[in-house]
């Protein structure tokens, strides 16, 4: 949303920090921008709007009868793929936004092949988020599917 703000706001003539014309990024790049920008926000509502769902399964049945106890007895099947299918949203969604920023960074700062301050902007970019991607996607794999389903028996 930024983004787009950022955009609305910009005059054209102080639309990039760029000293030289070739360092300069093209329309398709912005184009590119906010194609991604709106493919990231679409998976992210994905994301949002399966979880909400879950949780949403989990009160019902919660609420359904409070001296029940088995409480939120969802269906194993049913929380595992749900869980799954909001994080691999999200991961879809945050891949979408960095794309967006990798080109946000270029429109605002100049193209890659210019050097300097971009080429630094992105490789914090990339290393940070694509890191904590990579430990957020190991984390929803294993809570999606290597965590049993506890037993009345087990206790």
């Amino acid at each position: 949303m930024a983004i787009f703000i950022g955009f609305s706001l910009t005059v054209p003539e102080a639309a990039t920090a760029a000293t030289r014309v070739e360092c300069t990024a093209s329309r398709e790049t912005v184009r590119r921008l906010i194609v991604y920008e709106v493919v990231s926000f679409s998976f992210f509502l994905f994301s949002s709007l399966i979880a909400q769902s879950l949780k949403l399964a989990i009160n019902l049945i919660n609420n359904m009868d409070p001296t029940d106890p088995h409480k939120a007895d969802i269906d194993p099947d049913l929380l595992k793929y749900g869980l799954f299918g909001s994080a691999v949203g999200s991961v879809v969604g945050c891949l979408f936004l960095m794309l967006s920023i990798v080109d946000f960074i270029q429109v605002k700062l100049g193209v890659y092949s210019c050097g300097g301050k971009p080429i630094y902007a992105l490789v914090t970019l990339v290393g940070f988020v694509g890191s904590a991607l990579l430990v957020y996607a190991s984390t929803a794999v294993y809570a999606s599917f290597f965590v049993e389903r506890a037993t009345p028996d087990d206790d």
